[in-house]
């Protein structure tokens, strides 16, 4: 089974981390996000990979070049317009070929067992199936016997419960005779069209295991605090690693809380880092005092500072 993962967003709401790479690049404990999905996603037996891209394609040209992650092909297909979810989709169905496929967002972290909904999927004949969860975010998914039946209550079934979409489907090929070419297209209205004309698309919900969204620089710090101990069942258990091997840290440095030294950084002397993240080669000078802050790679931070992005 080949996986769509979605890497073509803007990341505005987690600015300025994003002004030089998209958010599903941004590290965790020097690990890219969007990686997370992959792995979660091989370890669901999806064996083949296509991500989009829009905004700073040289970063995944960097981070993901080579044609390849863990063995598994991986194609980047660019947006030079941005082209939405339904739009994203449609562009890569040469990519994906006649086989039903995942669509997962590329910046979510989740380990629940995916092989149940693929297989469920398989077994249903919907068009598509969604992961939905019964908490932990916005409702705007209203479901009952496992069918879809609005969304963001745009029909009018809003008596229906309501559920989180985990930003995960699995995609049957019949989806791209609905989804018009090359228009911008949000593949939402292209579910309720189908919802409208009686076409089933299913519902499932998968509230085991962890499911987090980062949506913000503070769940992105939350993030590594959630990860410091493990946490994700597909992850090696030598993993989290808080100092990367390459970086340099003075003897006297005390990092307290959830923190993270990225690949070639540089931490000097009688600095104390609470809750912090350090990108690859960014440095951190003498004396610092720094607490829930984010260095970005090749950035400099100094002096006394509390919830600052360099």
């Amino acid at each position: 089974m080949k996986a769509f993962v979605l890497g073509a967003g803007l990341g505005t709401r987690l600015r300025p981390l994003t002004e030089r790479r998209p958010k599903p690049l941004v590290p965790l404990y020097g690990k890219p996000l969007i990686t997370f999905a992959f792995d979660h996603l091989i370890a669901a037996g999806v064996s083949s990979f296509v991500v989009n891209t829009h905004h700073c394609p040289e970063a995944y040209a960097t981070y993901l070049g080579g044609g390849s992650y863990r063995g598994c092909p991986l194609v980047l297909r660019h947006e030079p317009v941005l082209l939405d979810t339904g739009g994203g989709i449609k562009n890569v169905e040469d990519l994906i070929g006649q086989d039903p496929f995942v669509v997962y967002n590329g910046d979510v972290l989740a380990d629940f067992p995916l092989c149940p909904a693929i297989e469920s999927h398989l077994a249903s004949g919907n068009i598509a199936t969604l992961i939905l969860r019964s908490s932990g975010g916005p409702l705007h998914i209203q479901c009952r016997d496992g069918r879809v039946t609005d969304i963001r209550k745009s029909i009018g079934n809003s008596a229906d419960p309501s559920f989180l979409f985990t930003g995960i489907s699995i995609l049957s090929p019949d989806i791209f005779r609905h989804i018009p070419s090359g228009e911008i297209i949000s593949i939402i209205p292209v579910y309720l069209s189908l919802i409208r004309a009686g076409i089933s698309i299913g519902g499932l919900t998968v509230d085991e295991g962890l499911w987090f969204d980062l949506g913000s620089r503070d769940a992105y710090l939350d993030a590594h605090a959630l990860l410091r101990d493990g946490g994700l069942s597909y992850v090696r258990d030598d993993w989290p690693q808080v100092v990367q091997d390459s970086a340099v840290m003075d003897s006297s440095v005390r990092l307290t809380g959830a923190c993270s030294i990225g690949a070639g950084a540089r931490v000097g002397e009688d600095v104390v880092l609470e809750d912090c993240v350090v990108w690859e080669k960014a440095t951190v000078e003498a004396g610092s005092r720094l607490a829930r802050c984010v260095v970005r790679d090749g950035k400099t931070a100094g002096g006394t500072a509390e919830g600052v992005d360099f």
